[in-house]
């Protein structure tokens, strides 16, 4: 059921200045069941993204169905100052993950009393969704004919139940320019990231990431962990490369042979890959034969000199030295330490490396 329009009621204590006088309006939508994590996901990177000269660049805000408690999905709830009256302020909203509003959501339909608070958003309103806050945008129908994405865990129901919906699972956040949604959990950090990003430029964003300690942009298919960009819609995109080189880690890899994927110069396709990623196509290359490194010394019991050449950093003198920069430990101890914890890291906790080059 699609919310039903009405005229957007704007709360007094927050009438609006001109435009060119305030940060951009951020407002996150909790509500009951919400996980307290991504709840604080877009307070941490949008208020950490600063100008030039120290003023923030976005005004994050919180709101509930009304105002009071919210329950969470941990032993405590969130108190909730403001109602829905305060998403006719926003210029974007942000929809956190539910469990009440997610996979246990059968009839795929909002509330009279959510309905009623989306009727609050102005056209135009840049709409974000995490994990499985899709969900309410999907119930609403502001993802019919959108490619979106959701947890892989819970793509197939989500498609199910939204058909008119493009479900991709198999990234870690979709831009569709005022639409966006994001896979699970972290994934809403690379798409807060990726919005900054957008927004202000990849100096700002790295910055960002800097101080959140997090990579300045992580690509990737959550499921199948292999990388799959989502450029910023108005550039031409350096994916073909990037497919291309997934599918060539363990080769030698020149920088004019990923140009010429992308039927770009070199000094074009640099500059470009720098805009969409944040770092040098050398820098992601290097990250990404991290990332690989990692996975085969998870679930694999590979000798370091064959991790090392299915890697592409040819010796295990090699591969020590950049798992080492970009983990902080040795293959040996990155191994031993996750077999002894039987846990499973997440495909991107560690920095991006600095180190290693395009030959």
């Amino acid at each position: 059921m699609h919310a039903q329009p009405q005229e957007p009621q704007e709360p007094q204590e927050l009438q609006e200045p001109p435009r060119g006088r305030r940060p951009h309006r951020v407002v996150v939508l909790a509500l009951a069941g919400l996980l307290p994590f991504e709840l604080g996901i877009p307070h941490r990177i949008f208020g950490r993204a600063k100008d030039p000269a120290g003023r923030s660049l976005y005004e994050i805000l919180t709101c509930g169905l009304a105002p009071g408690p919210v329950p969470t999905d941990a032993d405590f709830a969130v108190q909730v100052e403001h109602g829905p009256e305060l998403l006719a302020a926003a210029d974007t909203v942000v929809v956190p993950a539910s469990y009440e509003l997610g996979p246990a959501y059968e009839q795929g339909r909002l509330t009279g009393e959510l309905a009623a608070a989306l009727a609050h958003i102005r056209p135009g309103t840049r709409l974000v969704s995490i994990c499985t806050g899709g969900y309410v945008l999907a119930a609403a129908g502001y993802l019919d004919g959108r490619r979106a994405t959701t947890h892989w865990a819970s793509a197939e129901h989500f498609q199910a139940l939204f058909p008119a919906v493009r479900v991709d699972a198999g990234v870690l956040y979709t831009d569709d320019g005022d639409v966006l949604t994001s896979a699970g959990v972290a994934a809403g950090i690379d798409l807060c990231l990726h919005i900054v990003r957008r927004d202000h430029g990849a100096a700002v964003a790295n910055e960002v990431a800097r101080r959140t300690v997090v990579p300045p942009h992580r690509d990737g298919g959550q499921a199948q962990f292999i990388a799959r960009p989502v450029p910023q819609p108005q550039l031409a995109s350096t994916t073909a490369a990037r497919a291309w080189v997934l599918d060539r880690l363990h080769e030698p890899l020149r920088l004019s042979d990923l140009a010429r994927q992308e039927a770009m110069s070199v000094r074009t396709f640099t500059r470009r890959f720098r805009e969409e990623s944040g770092v040098s196509p050398g820098e992601w290359i290097t990250g990404q034969r991290v990332e690989r490194a990692r996975q085969l010394l998870e679930q694999t019991d590979l000798p370091m000199e064959q991790v090392a050449r299915e890697t592409g950093f040819g010796t295990a003198q090699s591969l020590r030295k950049h798992v080492q920069a970009a983990l902080g430990v040795s293959p040996t101890a990155y191994r031993r330490t996750f077999r002894a914890t039987s846990g499973t890291l997440p495909s991107s906790d560690g920095p991006s490396a600095k180190v290693g080059s395009v030959h």
